[in-house]
């Protein structure tokens, strides 16, 4: 009965989760800062503390790296052009221009801290060349003067 009693609790948190929190976020990208947002780069330990006030710590860690897992994976099955345009949806929320967004991506690689832990060595190559790509065809559009959004 307790491991039913815990099926139906992860399910419920993981509703919370998806339901509630995720699906307001109109991008992948964004999601994937809001999840990696939730992580401490130094311990790598996720905290949520709505979602613990109702959950166990130890089930919320685990949903959120799972989550951050999934629309990693998500981001990294989009076709280049899909990601190009999500990247762009999910910029349209910062307060910098497009120059300075892409300028300050590209200097602090800041971009890697996106990446879940526990990837594997092949899919953290892939997703960094494939913001390098992003970036260079956004700095492509700044220098010919099209919009980023």
């Amino acid at each position: 009965m307790a491991s039913w009693e815990s099926f139906d609790r992860n399910r419920r948190l993981t509703e919370d989760l998806t339901e509630r929190t995720l699906t307001s976020i109109a991008s992948e990208y964004g999601k994937l800062m809001y999840l990696a947002s939730l992580r401490d780069l130094a311990s790598g330990v996720y905290r949520h503390e709505g979602l613990e006030a109702l959950y166990s710590p130890d089930s919320v860690r685990e949903s959120l790296l799972q989550a951050h897992r999934e629309v990693c994976g998500r981001i990294l099955e989009m076709p280049l052009a899909m990601q190009e345009e999500d990247l762009r949806g999910c910029w349209r929320g910062f307060d910098s221009d497009s120059e300075e967004l892409i300028e300050n991506w590209k200097e602090s690689e800041a971009y890697r801290t996106l990446m879940p832990f526990g990837l594997p060595d092949y899919m953290r190559t892939l997703f960094c060349s494939n913001i390098e790509t992003l970036l260079a065809i956004l700095e492509g559009d700044c220098v010919t003067n099209q919009p980023i959004s």
